[in-house]
């Protein structure tokens, strides 16, 4: 059967580019017709409203007659009109990140279609140190987020802000593997992996110095629990590996098409599992300060329905977390069973860069959650 692209005589590269021109011109032509309706109840709302009240440290933002007001007080942010925008996520901009990473990832295969790369498995590892680097370059602006400690501040401060920090870990994920690739043309190294793994290293590194700094400068914003660190990734270690061995010795055929690959990315959610379990429910009893509170519509509402559910006997000792951290597992495994070795003969480069996503959903705000937890932020 024809694809779409063969029908209407169109290269696959050129198609997805006109879609994407149609759906920005449709966005901004809506937002500049359609002022309230579509930018201030749907592209405000949702997407850049909440990065503009947690940019500003405030408990919400309102949008009135065109402009941007922010509230500090939780009872005038219950009582103000709608829009209303809070900062962090909401079900509706997690569904927009979702169908904006599909399109960026089908560019992204053009892009190494044309290059001539990413078919073998060694980009997915390469692209292991920017998956970390996103998450914890998210932590330095909650470390940075106090007004008199600001150290990046409104607007700069938005580029460490979701979603717009997805597009600034992708532009210098990029530029690194343009770089990387001119760097093999030009031999001066043998494989273009080489300098992507050393960039994506040295930008992790400068990142976890300043968020170190952050937590030993006197009067410094940041504090820094270490056991922290030790208990969340020996646990998501421990509890990958019992997984991972697991499915070797009775279902092997589930790993059977990832291989190394599934390993790592159920490892990855289980550090985003253990990170909020950890965070959300053993902070004190770890001595590392009080509890965090969760992020995400779906940790939220998993972390409700466990208190709502289990006696309050119970909750004193297993928390109200723990179901998120089976989730996460579950969900993983079911994931990688997904991919067999079919499907990456006949869609290498998609299916490499589509499982780099799958473990950045999990690895990058698992990232962010034992980093906060870490440096008490």
């Amino acid at each position: 059967m024809a694809t779409v692209a063969e029908r209407l005589g169109v290269e696959p590269a050129r198609l997805w580019l006109g879609s994407v021109l149609a759906l920005l011109a449709a966005l901004i032509g809506g937002s500049l017709v359609f002022p309230r309706a579509v930018y201030d109840g749907f592209v405000w709302h949702y997407f850049w409203g909440p990065v503009q009240a947690d940019a500003n440290a405030a408990v919400c933002a309102i949008r009135e007659g065109g402009t941007t007001r922010y509230l500090y007080d939780s009872a005038a942010c219950s009582a103000a009109a709608e829009p209303v925008a809070y900062p962090g996520y909401t079900l509706v901009s997690e569904v927009g990140y979702v169908v904006v990473l599909l399109i960026a990832l089908a560019g992204v295969v053009f892009l190494l279609q044309r290059l001539e790369i990413g078919s073998d498995r060694s980009l997915f590892f390469s692209l292991l140190p920017f998956v970390f680097f996103g998450g914890a370059l998210r932590v330095v602006e909650d470390v940075t987020d106090a007004p008199t400690e600001s150290v990046i501040t409104y607007p700069l401060n938005t580029l460490l802000i979701s979603p717009i920090i997805y597009f600034t870990v992708f532009a210098v994920t990029l530029l690194a593997l343009l770089a990387s690739v001119t760097l093999e043309r030009k031999r001066v190294v043998e494989r273009y992996t080489s300098p992507l793994v050393g960039i994506g290293c040295a930008v992790l590194v400068t990142t976890l110095a300043f968020l170190l700094w952050s937590a030993v400068v006197p009067g410094g914003p940041g504090t820094f629990y270490p056991q922290v660190l030790v208990v969340i990734l020996a646990g998501a270690t421990a509890l990958a590996g019992l997984v991972w061995w697991l499915l070797e010795r009775y279902a092997p055929a589930v790993n059977a098409g990832t291989g190394r690959i599934g390993a790592v990315v159920i490892w990855g959610h289980a550090v985003d599992g253990v990170a909020n379990v950890v965070g959300l429910d053993w902070m004190v009893a770890l001595g590392a300060g009080t509890n965090l509170v969760p992020k995400h519509p779906v940790n939220r509402f998993i972390v409700d329905v466990t208190a709502s559910t289990l006696p309050a006997s119970v909750l004193a000792i297993t928390g109200d977390t723990w179901p998120f951290l089976v989730v996460k597992l579950v969900a993983a495994t079911l994931v990688v069973w997904l991919f067999d070795e079919q499907i990456f003969e006949e869609s290498p480069q998609y299916t490499i860069l589509l499982l780099v996503a799958i473990l950045a959903v999990g690895l990058g705000p698992g990232t962010r959650d034992m980093l906060r937890a870490t440096f008490g932020v």
